[in-house]
């Protein structure tokens, strides 16, 4: 789907003087492309309506979610430190390809940029950063999982690889994992295609930033923005809690 599909006003999650946060399409850049400058990217997209805007934070692009952007300079400042000095609260939710045997779970492995491999993260217990994701189960369907992740740091593809490394990979991870999307017939017994081969019920990296919590720049009082699941996302998860 391209962006010229989307109602760019129905994107909005919130809005003031201060700040705007986007629930982002999954396949949308946040920020420009470093080979194609042409390629869309959030802010030129909201600019001709919301005056200019300074990205605060950024989600990769088949990343879906909550983006939050400043209009001013000075909030834009307040919030860089807020995102520096890790207190923003980011909350992602992810179906995942396997059952966990916790309900929660906190996972610390160094990570390391892969030399060898551009744009790829590995664990690598001796020359890794420090690296810290919360997990939570939130729902199991069989062979998938609804898991709820908070990261504590901000390290590339934390997430993914983090749950990669226990053994359940992120759905449509190509990188991490086979890649393979959310299909139905993997959680209903006896499921029947109909014509033709069976679609997925996510065919993209099944990834969502879900909220976000911080100090707002105008008020200095705490604001939690949520974003509403895509409509992949939220049709295939009905669809397994039927069968579940």
């Amino acid at each position: 789907m391209s962006i010229r599909d989307y109602d760019l006003k129905s994107l909005v999650l919130h809005m003031d003087e201060f700040i705007l946060a986007i629930n982002k399409p999954a396949g949308l850049l946040s920020l420009p492309d470093g080979y194609d400058p042409e390629l869309p990217h959030l802010a030129p997209l909201f600019e001709p309506v919301y005056g200019q805007l300074w990205m605060v934070h950024r989600l990769d692009q088949d990343t879906s979610g909550v983006v939050l952007m400043a209009r001013t300079a000075e909030a834009h400042r307040h919030l860089n430190e807020q995102f520096s000095n890790r207190e923003v609260e980011k909350t992602y939710h992810t179906v995942v390809a396997g059952s966990p045997a916790w309900k929660e779970l906190r996972v610390t492995q160094p990570l390391l940029i892969d030399a060898d491999r551009k744009h790829r993260t590995v664990v690598h217990p001796q020359k890794g950063k420090p690296a810290a994701t919360r997990l939570r189960t939130l729902e199991s369907y069989g062979a998938y999982s609804l898991i709820e992740a908070r990261p504590e740091t901000g390290r590339t593809h934390q997430i993914r690889v983090h749950l990669a490394s226990q053994g359940l990979p992120i759905c449509g991870d190509s990188l991490y994992g086979s890649g393979e999307g959310v299909f139905l017939s993997r959680v209903k017994p006896g499921y029947k295609a109909g014509r033709g081969e069976e679609r997925p019920l996510i065919a993209r990296l099944a990834l969502h930033a879900r909220r976000l919590t911080f100090t707002h720049p105008g008020t200095e009082q705490k604001m939690e923005i949520t974003a509403p699941y895509p409509k992949d996302f939220e049709a295939a998860l009905m669809q397994m809690r039927k069968v579940n």
